[in-house]
């Protein structure tokens, strides 16, 4: 079958290269999206494993969709009997972009009534009851092209299970792990954190140190289909934790908030990693480390309003005057979508990489080889 992993913008060759690793075939990158060929069991193998990705979409089916009856008709033609059951319920979510149906509402309610009118056919109903386990059906229309998906996932694969509450903008268990991964850090130098807020990425660094799958401790959507072997998500599980490592790291975050500290020590055990990380009440402004090499990831706030962006600007400054002390094997990457982060920070960076937080456009300023 097909599937497709839908990631944030700038991450797409990060996810391929993850599905690579598990051995997906023919893995192809485009704009917001990796797609790949597998099977049942692959499902289960994604969605536990992937670090980057957002979530696992099954395709369907693709067909030209000019008008709302090609797209009736050519949704009707699809097999959604193989898949959703006589009481699966099958919500209906999606998006257009550059196309003549522009209207999504209208969109859901033909794919809607034309998979209620092929499943109704299939099992004999004029009504169909939707009582049981969710199906959620989305779908893509771009350039007159629409793409039918059912979502493996369920709830995003950001939602690791860990974060019980929010210090803030929080920031995408997904992204966290991303910009760790960009670090190049494996679990052999010291990691740092000077904002670590509720301490996503010290514990996405964590997870990574260990090799722990990500989906180890969360349920998916098709963990309750009926056609689906409930085996093979254990096979999967149990194939995750064979590759796990075990030993020991120095992986530090520290915060000005006590409040947050206590938060991310409290994610970190939920997380499973909380003998992993030390997290400290710490003014970022007077960071210091004497070891001679590690790396240090970090998202400090950005300022998206006029003061805040000032006192954003004034924050950044006295922490690139904290790390000019920083001995120069130190690889330093910052999330930020202050305009003048370099200006502010002290010095250019040596290489930039071009992101998004959900919808606000970040760079990832990086400084060491």
């Amino acid at each position: 079958m097909h599937l497709t992993v839908p990631c944030l913008f700038g991450l797409e060759s990060l996810v391929a290269n993850e599905m690579k690793r598990l051995d997906l075939k023919d893995v192809r990158a485009e704009n917001g999206r990796v797609h790949c060929q597998g099977s049942f069991a692959d499902i289960a193998r994604l969605n536990i494993n992937l670090r980057c990705g957002t979530r696992v979409l099954m395709e369907l089916g693709s067909f030209p969709a000019p008008d709302f009856e090609a797209l009736f008709q050519g949704v009707a033609a699809l097999p959604w009997e193989d898949y959703i059951p006589r009481e699966g319920e099958f919500p209906v979510k999606g998006w257009s972009l550059n196309s003549a149906l522009h209207s999504v509402p209208a969109c859901q309610a033909i794919v809607k009534k034309a998979a209620a009118r092929r499943l109704g056919m299939a099992y004999g109903l004029e009504t169909l009851p939707e009582s049981g386990s969710r199906y959620q059906i989305q779908f893509a229309i771009v350039k007159d092209i629409a793409t039918l998906y059912l979502d493996t996932s369920g709830e995003g694969l950001y939602k690791r299970g860990y974060r019980a509450r929010n210090m803030g903008a929080p920031l995408r268990e997904t992204l966290a792990a991303a910009l760790v991964i960009l670090s190049r850090y494996r679990g052999k130098d010291p990691f740092c954190d000077p904002f670590c807020g509720s301490g996503t990425i010290p514990i996405e660094a964590a997870l990574i140190a260990k090799n722990r799958a990500p989906g180890l401790d969360r349920s998916f959507a098709a963990q309750r289909w009926r056609n689906m072997d409930s085996g093979l998500w254990l096979e999967a599980a149990e194939e995750a934790m064979d590759h796990e490592f075990h030993g020991s790291y120095d992986i530090w975050g520290g915060d000005i908030d006590p409040a947050a500290v206590e938060l991310a020590k409290h994610n970190a055990e939920l997380a499973g990693v909380g003998d992993c990380v030390r997290f400290e009440v710490a003014d970022a402004a007077r960071f210091h480390r004497e070891s001679e090499y590690g790396q240090l990831v970090t998202n400090p706030p950005y300022g998206e309003r006029l003061l805040e962006k000032q006192e954003a600007g004034q924050l950044y400054r006295s922490f690139g005057k904290a790390l000019q002390d920083l001995p120069p094997r130190w690889r330093v990457l910052v999330l930020s979508s202050h305009t003048e982060f370099e200006l502010a920070f002290g010095r250019p960076a040596d290489r930039k990489r071009k992101l998004y937080n959900g919808m606000l456009k970040c760079d990832v300023f990086q400084y060491g080889k």
